[in-house]
């Protein structure tokens, strides 16, 4: 997997963040730095850790499933990708409340991040240096979680759904080029 599809699944990834944090925006009213680091500092912490956990958890029977490694990571990714594409047609995210404390944003954070974790299962398969990649999900989330804040005020509800669609569809195109490549499509 080359940087810029890492780049791409990182930013798929934190699509989910991106939406909750506009709704933790619209919600909040007048926004400052503060929140968009609260923000940023919960979903990109936990999109950071998650696919080290994936990875950790998949390493062990990575070596048992090697030959099928590549379908793993097709299903892994279009079933999150998938999930988001359906997400997006769904009702508003239930992170619009303006709460920011860790009775709220811990479970907020870590749905958000299950994907991230089963991304990290895909990534032991692939055999991605996990540690530049756990970084480059972290950061990316961080960026656009404290932006969604920020934004949350100025964009509606379809601006979220634009974005859950989108993030879905790179992480279920990027499952299919994966599958492309190994029957040697690609």
């Amino acid at each position: 997997m080359g940087t810029l599809e890492l780049f791409l699944v990182a930013v798929s990834l934190s699509m989910d963040a991106f939406a909750v944090s506009i709704c933790k925006g619209l919600a909040l009213g007048r926004v400052r730095p503060r929140h968009c680091a609260a923000a940023g500092l919960w979903f990109g912490g936990f999109q950071a850790a998650m696919p080290l956990l994936g990875y950790l958890l998949a390493f062990g029977f990575r070596e048992r499933i090697e030959a099928l490694d590549h379908w793993v990571a097709f299903i892994l990714l279009a079933a999150i990708g998938g999930g988001m594409i359906k997400e997006s047609f769904g009702e508003q995210e239930p992170g619009c409340d303006p709460n920011l404390g860790p009775k709220v944003m811990l479970p907020l954070a870590l749905a958000t991040s299950v994907d991230a974790m089963a991304v990290g299962i895909s990534f032991a398969f692939l055999k991605v240096p996990i540690l530049p990649a756990a970084a480059l999900i972290g950061v990316t989330t961080f960026a656009f979680s404290a932006a969604g804040v920020a934004l949350g005020s100025r964009v509606g509800e379809k601006k979220r759904r634009a974005a859950s669609l989108c993030g879905g569809a790179v992480l279920v195109l990027l499952g299919v080029k994966i599958l492309l490549e190994v029957v040697g499509v690609l």
